[in-house]
């Protein structure tokens, strides 16, 4: 958004400098779409117990994949000024990699509304690698999250965009 001078400013800042909610009550209904991904290195070792699905806490992915779901929808109670949006999907995939090694998680959050759905899949991923850490850190306090970033949205007036 821009300021009166033509200069950019930030949607969430009232000239007076507090913070607001941005009024989208003027703004039509799009479908949305955001992906985010990161992910968590650990020893190898350790990726090797989540899937030989040998670690004491249960089944480390299919946890984190349900840990992340629940955060989409609740993202509006943990970020300050985010509205809540009525998703319609919220897809997650995580894989292994060790070449990392470590695990890959990746969300996928739709819907049809007035503003995107970026915050939404970002707090799912970050909440499923959250989520893998506390199921095993008992034997890998050393894990590292890391590269957590949008890589595409589409919809709304902005149009579509995807990391380079």
């Amino acid at each position: 958004m821009k300021d009166t001078t033509g200069k950019k400013r930030l949607t969430h800042v009232a000239s007076s400098g507090d913070a607001k909610m941005v009024d989208v009550s003027e703004k039509d209904s799009t479908d949305r779409v955001a992906t985010a991904r990161g992910s968590i290195r650990m020893l190898p070792e350790t990726l090797a117990a989540i899937e030989a699905n040998s670690l004491k806490k249960g089944d480390v992915l299919s946890v984190a994949r349900v840990a992340g779901i629940l955060a989409a929808k609740r993202t509006p109670e943990l970020i300050p000024l985010c509205h809540p949006i009525p998703l319609t999907d919220i897809q997650i995939e995580m894989r292994a990699d060790r070449a990392l090694p470590g695990i890959i998680a990746e969300a996928t959050a739709r819907a049809n509304w007035k503003t995107g759905v970026e915050m939404e899949a970002l707090t799912a991923v970050t909440v499923c690698l959250l989520t893998v850490y506390d199921m095993a850190k008992a034997v890998d306090r050393g894990m590292e999250l890391g590269d957590i970033s949008l890589v595409q949205k589409s919809g709304g007036k902005l149009g579509d965009w995807s990391r380079g």
